[in-house]
């Protein structure tokens, strides 16, 4: 029934996450249906240098250099009378308008049975395209925090996927019908989901029993505060083995590998992994900022985290939730870090107890649930949303 069926999956690479959280429904979506054609886009690939500058190198950039500026735009955006008619709202929408032409010809030109979003942005402009009858069709928008900003909420929409409880009452409140959304979770990769053996991974890695792992994170991060938390890490008495992730930032690791390890510590510096998965089953704890796609995928490992430098904004939101849920602790300031994480890693009852607190809120298998839903739409079993 679904043979010749298209599926286009869009995002915006802002950061990383929403690129995985887009390649994870697509995975999905092959393995629950081959004979449809799945693509994948990076709605910044269709604008000039100067707006993919400003949606993703010039996020950063404040996020650096003015952190609170992002949180005071993130809650200003997120209240009603600002997120759809505002002045910064209505400033966006024209920038919008002035560098997406290719992207709207793009919408136009092809022929998907359904679309999946998990940026708002490419949610919010197949939305404009629908309302003024010049594309019909459906589209799944899948919000990757886990709580739904108002920005995420751009009618029509067919169908929401969202990350936790709180998020589908958001969108229950701002007036979506509580049938067109549903808490599927985060989409991560599907290898996350897999059964694995903490002590078999660790051994295959190259790291003894009998200590803790710390997975150190620096994705996000500059150079001085990964070099920060790392100091403040191996500073802690009890011998650890201690590896860390710095992605593309050669830069990072250099710097890191150049830092002093004490004799009672096993460190390794890893660049960029495909196999994070196998690192966070092997772990005990991760220190790292709390993106959603990063915070989903320490809770389908069961893996607790230390949550340093959250973006204000949505990872503070995300924050909010993991320790809510008891999956996390949270480093306020970095002059608490090592004495938080000594009393942690010595405490193994609690370290436990954070553990199965994270196994209880993971929904590992959120891309097929999205998949499912886009199967769904595709077959026609649900009625496809129109203007008022």
């Amino acid at each position: 029934m679904l043979e010749g069926a298209r599926v286009l999956v869009l995002y915006a690479s802002v950061g990383g996450g929403h690129g995985s959280a887009a390649n994870a429904v697509a995975a999905a979506l092959r393995e629950l249906a081959p004979a449809v054609a799945v693509e994948t886009a990076d709605l910044l690939d269709f604008t000039n240098r100067a707006f993919r500058h400003l949606y993703g190198k010039a996020y950063f950039q404040v996020y650096a250099k003015a952190p609170h500026l992002l949180g005071y735009l993130y809650d200003r955006l997120d209240k009603a009378g600002e997120a759809k008619g505002g002045v910064a709202e209505r400033l966006r929408r024209v920038v919008q308008k002035a560098n997406l032409k290719k992207f709207d010809a793009f919408l136009r030109s092809g022929r998907w049975d359904v679309i999946v979003n998990t940026h708002f942005l490419p949610a919010d402009i197949l939305a404009g395209l629908k309302k003024r009858g010049e594309v019909r069709v459906p589209q799944i928008t899948v919000v990757t925090d886990f709580e739904a900003h108002r920005l995420w909420v751009n009618e029509p929409t067919d169908f929401y996927c969202v990350a936790s409880p709180e998020a589908r009452s958001t969108l229950r409140h701002v007036g979506v019908s509580p049938a067109r959304v549903r808490v599927t979770g985060i989409p991560i990769a599907p290898v996350f989901a897999l059964p694995f053996d903490k002590r078999d991974l660790r051994r295959n890695l190259g790291f003894p029993e009998g200590r803790p792992l710390v997975l150190q994170l620096a994705g996000g991060l500059g150079v001085g505060p990964v070099e920060s938390v790392h100091r403040a890490l191996l500073n802690i008495r009890i011998p650890l083995s201690v590896v860390v992730v710095t992605g593309t930032n050669a830069l990072v690791a250099e710097r890191l590998r150049s830092v002093p390890n004490p004799s009672r510590h096993a460190v390794r510096v890893l660049g960029f992994t495909r196999e994070m998965e196998r690192w966070m089953g092997a772990a005990d704890l991760v220190i790292s900022k709390p993106g959603g796609l990063t915070s989903s995928e320490c809770l389908a490992r069961g893996v607790p985290m230390a949550i340093v430098h959250p973006i204000p904004g949505q990872e503070s939101r995300n924050s909010d939730y993991l320790l809510e849920a008891g999956a996390a602790v949270k480093i306020n300031d970095l002059s608490v870090l090592t004495h938080k994480l000594a009393r942690l890693l010595f405490s193994p009852a609690r370290l436990a107890n954070l553990a199965d607190n994270a196994r209880r809120a993971a929904r590992p298998w959120a891309a097929f649930e999205v998949a499912e839903k886009a199967l769904e739409l595709a077959r026609g079993r649900l009625p496809v949303a129109v203007p008022d």
